[in-house]
């Protein structure tokens, strides 16, 4: 009998749960099943308004939307299984990385907090729920993020080529895979989409700027970019990581005039995203030759342009030229981290985190 897992994650765009059923070879990971399902638009809402305004989150509001978020993703754990016609008695572990509400690894007393009830998920679908990755790494002295580097190791690193995994989700992060053997690095450069899309959002009341059909008709202002780049997060050395917490719409309030052109700024984040992804491959991977392009950054082809403009020689790549699903690479993560999980073994990579060692990473909800 085949040996299944399933991974689930929210990010930080809150857009919806990336899902996928997987089965693990010898560094290969096969799809059996995968989707992606939308929040109901009143739990994205509530979520969107407990993060970006958190004076408004209370304990009540935080019980409720663990069990609402917990809810959804024991659906789309079972939706996933009846789909690929699978027993769920055959999925030896769920690895849940649930929906980041809050992420502080750099507060006199670092915590961070991914709700989505563990407990109902494993009940309600009868398998084993691995979760709350992070807080075992921060106990360590680690940021907790990212998690995803090692499993990028196992399964994209290359003898003969020197690549960067890049993952552009609300928050952008690379992962370094040199040829030589040795030790992996990664960290979050800045923002990804999280700040194209809260001006859209606040202009146009839509979730994100398609394919950056609207950037694409702005003009970069150079003395907005100036300062943003400015920001010391971008010249902070690793280990290294950032949320919604830090680069949020009063971020952008604080750079960006009343009277600025919304495609012009539109354009400008772009550029940011495009600039901080480059400059830190420059400093601290400069001899990669190939980056392998994951989250749904990859489907904005003006940002893609922009990082191709700034990485002149160096190939970009979707992950999906190295075999996996650009949009379900962080989901293969979780079931991986899960299944590193159930059988004893370390899941961060304390170059990445700074945590102090490797350790087993998440708690394990019992389904029986």
């Amino acid at each position: 009998m085949p040996d299944y897992y399933i991974g689930l994650i929210s990010g930080t765009s809150m857009d919806g749960i990336d899902a996928a059923l997987v089965e693990f070879g010898d560094r290969s990971v096969d799809i059996v099943s995968g989707r992606t399902t939308p929040y109901p638009e009143a739990l994205r809402n509530k979520l969107m308004d407990a993060t970006r305004a958190p004076e408004t989150c209370t304990a009540d509001l935080i019980g409720a939307l663990d069990h609402w978020v917990g809810e959804c993703f024991r659906d789309t754990a079972l939706e996933l299984t009846e789909a690929a016609g699978v027993d769920p008695e055959q999925v030896r572990a769920i690895g849940s990385h649930g929906q980041t509400i809050r992420h502080r690894p750099d507060d006199e007393r670092p915590f961070t907090l991914q709700i989505g009830n563990a407990a109902i998920i494993a009940k309600g679908t009868g398998i084993d729920c691995v979760a709350d990755f992070r807080s075992a790494d921060m106990a360590l002295g680690g940021q907790g993020a990212p998690l995803v580097p090692p499993f990028h190791d196992w399964l994209f690193r290359s003898p003969d080529i020197d690549r960067c995994v890049l993952n552009i989700g609300g928050m952008a992060n690379i992962t370094v895979l040199p040829a030589a053997p040795g030790s992996i690095s990664g960290f979050d450069t800045g923002p990804g989409n999280t700040l194209m899309d809260a001006w859209v959002r606040r202009h146009y009341n839509v979730a994100y700027d398609d394919e950056g059909r609207w950037a694409s008709l702005g003009t970069v202002v150079p003395p907005l970019l100036e300062a943003m780049l400015a920001d010391p997060y971008f010249a902070k050395l690793p280990p290294k990581s950032t949320g919604f917490e830090y680069f949020n719409d009063d971020w952008l309030s604080e750079m960006i005039e009343d009277d600025a052109e919304f495609a012009d700024v539109q354009a400008t984040l772009a550029e940011l995203t495009a600039a901080t992804i480059a400059d830190a491959i420059a400093r601290h991977a400069a001899d990669t030759s190939e980056v392998l392009i994951c989250g749904g950054g990859v489907h904005n082809r003006d940002l893609v342009r922009r990082l191709g403009d700034r990485l002149p020689g160096t190939t970009l790549l979707s992950t999906a030229d190295s075999g996996l699903d650009p949009d379900r690479v962080e989901a293969c993560a979780f079931a991986w981290l899960a299944m590193r999980t159930v059988n004893g073994e370390p899941g961060n990579a304390p170059g990445v985190t700074g945590a102090s060692r490797a350790a087993t990473l998440g708690a394990i909800h019992d389904a029986r």
